[in-house]
């Protein structure tokens, strides 16, 4: 299954254009970059839905805050986690 999982833009941290940019977002605490390209729109601190390494839409945090916990109670954020490397 293709999900896509809500998370805060905390920090642009590449900028080639207003178009091509990097952001950190955060899911819940885990800290991921991803790929700001297909929404232009988006700034520090907005909501957006990232698949694939890529936010694909801006939505709003009540929004994000009930797809988050839905995704959370269906197991489905193993993607997020960190593998130990122990």
């Amino acid at each position: 299954m293709c999900l896509s999982i809500p998370g805060k833009l905390i920090e642009i941290t590449a900028e080639l254009d207003e178009t091509f940019r990097i952001g950190k977002v955060s899911f819940d605490g885990i800290i991921k970059e991803v790929s700001l390209t297909l929404v232009p729109e988006a700034n520090v601190g907005d909501y957006v839905l990232v698949h694939v390494g890529a936010a694909i839409s801006v939505v709003d945090e009540e929004e994000a805050a009930k797809t988050f916990e839905l995704l959370k109670q269906m197991g489905e954020l193993h993607d997020l986690e960190t593998p130990d490397l122990d």
